[in-house]
């Protein structure tokens, strides 16, 4: 008799929204293929290289063998044989970590996990110890932090964000709120440098504030910047949280994939909190999450990691002269969307949007609901893909806004979506009723 399974009977993260949300995204851009895709946040694929994986690949193979000092059998098993749980370019990117963001840490505090999803699921998983235990997050929230949180069964409570990116009254609230109602916070989940979805920055006045609030209040805080390389123009980088913390506040989830090669799926968490055993034995927080990864994953695939080690030998460790081309890219790409919008909403429009300094994402704001329902109708009738705002909200409730990221688009294709998007919206706003 063949076995046939009850939805009911399998864990409820299965069937969450927040796990469903990107492959509904994904089942909507490949139903639609010819639609112009102002949805996906994906590097800007005219730079990508045919040769460069191959090279890269050489240079770290040199790296094992003139600079670590590696006979060749030792090179062909670090780079061919299971290896090492915490990685075989942690070195690599702590040097990269103090050339480009002033962080200075152990290598031995660093992780390279397959995509920086497997490390909010490594730290996550770490965190939910019992029942009582809870995430904060900055709403509206990155979904891939949502859905891994639900995968470990740790609730996640919003903390209002705001155009500077955290509401610290709010998240002091939020943290004596729970604590009332038996809850004990964990962490909270934060993107300082043009945030996804919403492409808010902190001031670095607030991150300092954040660093001192989460300290008084015994908080730790989970910093994730794929996107700090991108600010638009000539403006200045800021510091990291993990560049001003000065007390281990902060776990550091970083990534290559908008900065390197998306399809090498690198990620890797910096935890240099310190972890006192039973037995008084005390270690760092990484070698506690190497143990949850052993598990997961055994090890990130050493070839993938030898081609991003080898594009950071390549660059002396920095990847901010190497993505100048790609900041260039994403600034027009910004401006141009900007422009775009004032043309098609001028001055006394109904549609509103923001104007981030930096980063993949615009948010527009609309007098209408929008939801899954809009975006099929969007991709069928008007060929222009968008996503949901509500995708980042966990009350499932419709957000009237949605996100547009200039990514992995050219001017000519913003110029066609955004003549689709209007109308689309012209449409909608038609069918409100009149005041």
């Amino acid at each position: 008799m063949d076995l046939d399974l009850d939805l009911a009977t399998l864990h409820p993260a299965v069937d969450d929204p927040a796990l469903n949300s990107m492959n509904f995204l994904n089942e909507v851009a490949g139903q639609w293929p010819d639609a112009v895709s102002l949805a996906a946040g994906r590097p800007y694929e005219e730079f990508f290289d045919d040769d460069a994986p191959g090279r890269w690949l050489d240079r770290f193979r040199r790296h094992l063998a003139d600079d670590l000092g590696q006979q060749p059998e030792q090179v062909r098993r670090t780079l061919f044989q299971y290896g090492r749980t915490k990685g075989i370019i942690h070195h690599l990117i702590a040097r990269n970590l103090a050339v480009d963001e002033d962080v200075h840490v152990d290598d031995e505090a660093v992780v390279v996990t397959v995509g920086c999803q497997e490390a909010m699921l490594l730290v996550l998983r770490a965190l939910r110890a019992g029942p009582s235990d809870v995430l904060l997050a900055v709403a509206p929230t990155y979904v891939g932090l949502t859905g891994a949180a639900r995968l470990v069964d740790l609730p996640v409570r919003p903390v209002a964000g705001g155009p500077t990116g955290i509401d610290l009254a709010d998240l002091r609230l939020q943290l004596r709120r729970a604590r009332t109602e038996g809850w004990r916070p964990r962490a909270c989940y934060v993107m300082p440098d043009f945030a996804n979805p919403s492409g808010t920055s902190i001031p670095v006045v607030d991150r300092r504030r954040l660093l001192d609030l989460a300290a008084e209040e015994d908080l730790l805080l989970i910093e994730d910047n794929p996107y700090g390389l991108f600010p638009a123009g000539d403006a200045d980088r800021r510091p990291t949280l993990k560049a001003l913390d000065t007390r281990r506040r902060v776990v550091y989830l970083g990534s290559f994939a908008k900065t390197v090669l998306p399809g090498a799926r690198i990620g890797y968490l910096v935890a240099d909190q310190r972890v006192a055993g039973a037995d008084g034995a005390v270690g760092l927080f990484a070698d506690q999450l190497a143990k949850i990864k052993s598990m997961v994953t055994v090890n990130t695939s050493p070839l993938a990691q030898a081609v991003i080690g080898g594009a950071l030998l390549e660059h002396g460790c920095s990847l901010v002269a190497a993505n100048r081309r790609e900041r260039a890219a994403y600034t027009r790409n910004r401006d141009h969307l900007l422009a775009g919008l004032r043309r098609r909403f001028p001055a006394g429009s109904p549609v509103r949007w923001n104007a981030p300094a930096g980063g993949f994402f615009v948010v527009v704001t609309v007098p209408f609901p929008v939801d899954d329902a809009l975006l099929r109708r969007s991709a069928e009738r008007y060929g222009v893909l968008w996503t949901p705002m509500a995708h980042f909200y966990d009350d499932g409730r419709p957000v009237d806004a949605l996100r547009l990221s200039v990514s992995a688009v050219t001017p000519e294709q913003i110029d066609l979506g955004l003549d689709r998007l209007a109308a689309l919206i012209t449409d909608e706003l038609a069918r409100l009723p009149a005041r």
